[in-house]
């Protein structure tokens, strides 16, 4: 997951500042979801384990809603300004994006309730999938929406 996140940042990263900001929250999101998922406890000597799910789940909420109000519409405007076609992918794409976020917001609405080892793992195996999924399709609408024009913008 995180060798696909560098790869998206190198390959789309100077795109824009909020492309780029969303790309660092995305890195930092993996790090502690890797950093939360495997802990085989509640805790560590170092750092509780609720300060790092509060932490993830402050950036993952922050992250989806960097997708759906900043990042997806800067993409599409850019499609919608090529007119080629690209604007109808992202329509397909967009309706799975926003079932995924209905995933993470439930991740983040139960992770305070969480009450033992193995539903933890539960949740945050859910959530993992999800992410992956997420990642995926936000790198495919990059790639459709900006990625497709690039050469013609320069």
């Amino acid at each position: 997951m995180l060798e696909g996140c560098k790869s998206a940042k190198e390959r789309w990263g100077g795109v824009s500042d909020i492309i780029d900001r969303w790309l660092g929250d995305r890195q930092e999101l993996i790090v502690l979801f890797c950093s939360v998922n495997g802990m085989d406890q509640f805790h560590d000597d170092k750092r509780p384990v609720a300060n790092k799910l509060e932490e993830m789940c402050q950036i993952l909420v922050d992250y989806a809603s960097s997708g759906h109000f900043e990042v997806y519409e800067q993409l599409v405007r850019e499609g919608m300004e090529f007119d080629d076609g690209s604007v109808e992918v992202a329509h397909s794409i967009i309706p799975k994006l926003e079932t995924n976020t209905q995933v993470c917001l439930r991740f983040n609405d139960t992770c305070e309730s969480i009450s033992s080892v193995q539903m933890m793992q539960n949740s945050l195996s859910e959530l993992g999938e999800a992410l992956e999924e997420r990642f995926e399709l936000e790198d495919k609408l990059i790639e459709v929406l900006h990625e497709s024009h690039r050469e013609l913008v320069t």
